[in-house]
Order: structure tokens, then sequence, then C-alpha cells
């Protein structure tokens, strides 16, 4: 059996959409790259490491309808191979209309998800890096509210001399402690996750190739809203040609790129093919599915900003800052 988009099939999804304007230019996922970037740690702790040490990165993210996200994440080693982080997150969806069974208007509510993330990195050797993640997440929604526990681990092997690194994350393992309603307990967005990096010897460039939803083959759905062709002799429907194993695989792939021109800037591109498919029109799909963005670093501070194309009717932005506390 199909079904419509995966997104409704869990609670707390709001925590999967990258609050990180790095990520959300490249795709909406990366997180295989070791070069200290302390907005990737939340969703690969692997990545934590002396690098990171007194790093604090805020984001902000402009979604759709009035939605707002954001972060601040802090990391501190304690030794040469062990590295903490913290991450307070919201998902703020501002005041909405409560309206009756019938429809009338009862008044207004607000809503807003939040989550503490405590996560910790532990360099093997030179190689091979793991870390882990513990999360706590409150929702409230209205007179309706629900507590959740998670935990994600990850694995990252990386070699600076071939710019290579691969990652391997299981993401949000947990249980909902507190459900919004009485004797229904919902499941969580549980997924696996295998990223790689590589930048070519002399090359501007790094790729990016993320593998998502490993953990479920089949990620397509009926769209109700799909043009249907027909004879226009028989009348019968005109059946698509389409290669199903490859339309199937590819809804699992995002794909990335980072021109690195200076030291001090970056510039990102990045496509989502499951996005595309899912989001865009077939009598005018635009550029959904692509996201775009850049870095650039000003004194103390590193600036990042992202551009994801969802939609016809509009992008969502993320901005991303970043400071090294030890050097002020």
């Amino acid at each position: 059996m199909l079904l419509a988009q995966r997104g409704g099939l869990t609670s707390f999804n709001s925590f999967n959409i990258p609050g990180s304007a790095r990520i959300a230019a490249m795709g909406g996922s990366y997180f295989a790259i070791k070069d200290g970037d302390i907005h990737l740690a939340q969703f690969n702790p692997s990545l934590l490491d002396s690098n990171m040490n007194g790093k604090l990165g805020m984001s902000y993210v402009d979604y759709f309808a009035g939605i707002n996200m954001g972060y601040a994440a802090y990391a501190h080693s304690l030794n040469s191979r062990l590295t903490m982080g913290a991450t307070m997150q919201f998902s703020n969806y501002g005041k909405q209309k409560e309206l009756d069974a019938l429809g009338y208007e009862l008044g207004e509510f607000y809503a807003a998800d939040y989550s503490l993330v405590i996560g910790a990195g532990y360099q093997y050797d030179s190689l091979w890096s793991i870390g882990a993640n513990l999360k706590t997440i409150y929702s409230s929604l209205a007179n309706y509210s629900s507590v959740a526990m998670a935990v994600d681990g990850a694995v990252t092997y990386s070699k600076a001399s071939k710019n290579f690194a691969a990652s391997m994350i299981i993401k949000n393992l947990g249980v909902q402690l507190s459900s919004y309603t009485d004797n229904n307990r919902e499941k969580l967005p549980f997924e696996m996750q295998v990223g790689i990096t590589k930048r070519p010897a002399h090359a501007p460039f790094r790729f990016s190739l993320v593998y998502e939803n490993m953990q479920h083959w089949n990620l397509t759905y009926i769209n109700p809203n799909a043009r249907v062709a027909t004879d226009p002799v028989t009348g019968e429907v005109i059946q698509q040609k389409k290669w199903e194993f490859g339309d199937q695989l590819m809804r699992h792939v995002v794909i990335g790129t980072e021109f690195i021109l200076s030291k001090n800037l970056n510039l990102r591109v990045g496509y989502n093919y499951r996005r595309r498919q899912e989001m865009k029109l077939d009598d005018k799909p635009g550029t959904a599915g692509f996201s775009y963005g850049f870095g650039f670093r000003v004194s103390k501070f590193h600036f990042a900003y992202g551009r994801a194309i969802f939609h016809l009717a509009g992008p969502s932005n993320t901005f991303s800052i970043t400071t090294d506390l030890g050097s002020w």
C-alpha cells in the first residue's frame, strides 16, 4: 500500500528540519565533515571534538506560515579525546485559531516544541570517532502537552590526507513518556542515515552525498493532485513510464556541493530529489527541491545563510552565526 508523505506518521517531526544554514543550503542533510562546525554536532554527535571547544553557535529559521525555529549550541572539551555539547532548540508555531467541531471560533492558542540535547563525542583514534546525543523533548499544543526522550548514535571515519569523511547515524530512538491524549502513544521519527563527503585533490569544491531513511525502502506515495493523461480516442488512462527502482532510490538521496572560494568564503548548493517530487507542481515545477547559500567569516564571527525551495509558494530561510568564546 502506498501512503502520503511519511512526515505525518510520527510526532516531533519539527526537530528533523535542519536548523543549520549550512545544512539547509546543502539540500537538508549534511553531516559527514570534520571541520569544527558546531552546527553539525547536534545532528551528528561523532563530530564533536577538540576543534569545537569553546564554540558557540546560534541559528534561526524563518519557516512557513509564521513558524519560527532556532537553537543555541555550545561545546566544551573535557580532554583531548572527549568533547561534550549542549543544544537548546525550539519550534514556535505562533498564535493559532481555536475552533470547535463545527468550525466555530472559540478563541486563540499558542503552540511550540522544545528540546534539550546533551551530546558527547569521543575520538577513538586518528581516523575513527563515535558519539551520542540524549534528547529531552517537550511539546505544548493549546491545552495538550507531551514529553519524550530519545537518543542518537553516530560513528564517523575521517581521513584528512584524502579529504574524505563518512558517517552513519541512528536518529530519534526513543519513546513518548506522556502523550497528548490518554492511551494514544505516538511514534518518534526514527531514522538511519549514511553520508560521505569528498574533496578532490587540488579542487576548490567538496561533494556531499547522503542516503536517508535506510530503515524504509519505499518512500513513494499516491499524489491525489497528479495530472492524469487520457487517450483522446479511447478515454483510457495513459500509464506514465517511470523507472520505478531509480525513482525509489533517488528519494533517499540528497546531493550537495560546497565551493571553497577562500578560507573565509564558501558557496553552497544542494538538491533533494524526494522534496522535489513531493512538493513540485506538475505544470510548473520551478526550482522545488533545490537549495543554496553561503558562509563567510568576519573577524571573530562566522555567518551563514541557507535558502531551501520547497514549493512554488515560497522558500524557507535559515541564518546561522558562530564564534569561538576562547578567542575573546
